[in-house]
């Protein structure tokens, strides 16, 4: 569904909801990270592009109060929501906490706005590693400047919206997906340093080339720990290797180390996330160079390198995705595939292909079919190209 579509479904939900016509309109895009996964929140660097998959958000003023009244298409659930303070979060998680959170966390910094109705609809798909939820915050954030009339310096912005997942959705996540989603240049991927936020737009917009989504379709019920979890074993490593943040080390160090996590009951399952930290940077650093010299071929053999280490060092895949990658890598680039690897933060959702456009066709009906038939499920496929990031429409 292109933006206009969603435009025009959010003004006819919003006359249907509220009546009259809507006054400001905001939208912002889900995004894919082409590599350098799980490597944001050690300071590390990532790769990610907006894709054209958008959170729209189409609002107008309120009579009376101090609240805004939100709508959302996804739920067909309507909630109210403070402007005059901060509310507390909610115990339970669910799509009240990211819009209470990101208005709470801008209303904090000083940013004030007039009651308003609003309606959100969004094509991210909701589970997918695709980052619905910086979809939504950054877009709730981008409509807040537009109704209060006050831009908000970008960086800022996402970090405020990282700060409502923080708070809000009780999610640590790093800074990689409110950045892209609140940046993005529209023909470019970005280079993101998360440790000093330097940001490099590397383009990616050669006709010949297209990056293909594949949506598993799964999302394993999982307790709710293993990201935190990872995070605290990279915060482990980190203390035993003597640094911060393991950007602050590299290969040769860890593996000098090695005595200091095998004297611990979990130590191997620490150097093994450490590894897979310190090889992804490897890999993004070959990535950039192979994109900029036009080596699909180099390129995909690092998207490749990094779902294996995502399988096996840190044991985020799960049989669907992996069947996925497996798939791709036997269509080869003979087949027009250069590489593929899982997208996200794993147990489920979408792996992110680079691929011959003129056979994007031919490739995800190859994919479609036999992920079909080894496992039951019918994928949603798509073709992106890198979109803009955020903003008031």
């Amino acid at each position: 569904m292109s933006l206009n579509h969603l435009l025009q479904r959010a003004d006819c939900a919003y006359t249907a909801r509220f009546g009259g016509e809507p006054l400001w309109h905001a939208a912002a895009p889900g995004r894919v990270n082409l590599i350098g996964e799980h490597t944001d929140y050690n300071g590390g660097f990532v790769f990610p592009m907006a894709i054209e998959r958008y959170t729209v958000i189409a609002a107008g003023p309120r009579a009376g109060g101090k609240k805004a009244a939100v709508w959302t298409d996804t739920f067909d659930e309507e909630a109210e929501f403070e402007l005059a303070r901060k509310e507390p979060p909610a115990e339970k998680v669910d799509w009240r906490s990211y819009v209470a959170g990101t208005i709470g966390c801008v209303l904090e910094k000083g940013l004030a706005a007039d009651p308003f109705n609003a309606v959100i609809v969004s094509d991210v798909p909701l589970g997918g590693g695709l980052s619905s939820s910086a979809s939504l915050e950054v877009g709730v954030a981008t409509l807040l400047e537009a109704v209060s009339g006050t831009a908000i310096d970008p960086v800022e912005k996402a970090l405020l919206c990282q700060k409502a997942e923080h708070e809000y959705a009780f999610m640590p996540c790093g800074i990689m997906d409110q950045f892209i989603s609140a940046m993005a240049a529209e023909g470019h991927a970005m280079q993101l340093d998360c440790r000093s936020f330097e940001r490099k737009n590397v383009p990616l917009s050669d006709p010949r080339i297209a990056v293909l989504v594949t949506n598993s379709n799964v999302k394993h019920t999982l307790s709710g720990s293993e990201y935190p979890q990872r995070r605290a074993d990279c915060a482990k490593a980190a203390e035993l290797l003597g640094v911060r943040l393991l950007r602050e080390t590299a290969v040769p160090a860890l593996e000098d180390s090695r005595a200091k996590f095998d004297a611990l009951d979990d130590g191997e399952r620490i150097y093994r996330r450490a590894r897979h930290f310190l090889t992804e940077e490897e890999r993004v650093a070959r990535f950039a160079q192979a994109l900029a010299a036009g080596d699909w071929q180099a390129a995909g053999e690092a998207m490749y390198e990094g779902h294996r280490s995502l399988k096996e060092d840190y044991e985020v895949t799960c049989p669907e995705t992996d069947a996925l990658v497996e798939i791709a890598e036997r269509i080869g680039a003979g087949g027009g595939v250069y590489g593929s690897r899982m997208t996200g933060g794993g147990f489920g959702g979408c792996t992110v292909s680079l691929i011959e456009a003129g056979k994007a066709e031919s490739i995800a009906e190859q994919i479609r079919t036999a992920y079909r038939k080894a496992t039951g499920i019918e994928p949603a496929i798509f073709v992106t190209r890198a979109a803009a990031g955020a903003r008031i429409l």
